[in-house]
């Protein structure tokens, strides 16, 4: 995963859950805006959702944030 991606979705949910608390959940569309302007990125976070972790359609954002960042410290 790009981490550019990454760094989005860390920012999305962290500011998910200031807002609106830790059992807030996400799907992977919230990391983007309602105008696909980055289709390879958008198939990255698709592919990485549903085929690589197998999510829901909607998750805890705390639980997306601790997998991601089991990624970073993975590498």
């Amino acid at each position: 995963m790009r981490d550019i991606l990454r760094k989005k979705i860390i920012a999305v949910c962290d500011n998910k859950i200031e807002q609106k608390g830790s059992n807030v959940g996400l799907s992977f569309y919230a990391f983007f805006a309602n105008k696909n302007d980055d289709p390879q990125l958008l198939m990255e976070a698709a592919t990485w959702w549903i085929m690589t972790n197998k999510f829901d359609h909607f998750e805890k954002a705390i639980k997306i944030k601790q997998v991601i960042e089991a990624m970073d410290s993975a590498t």
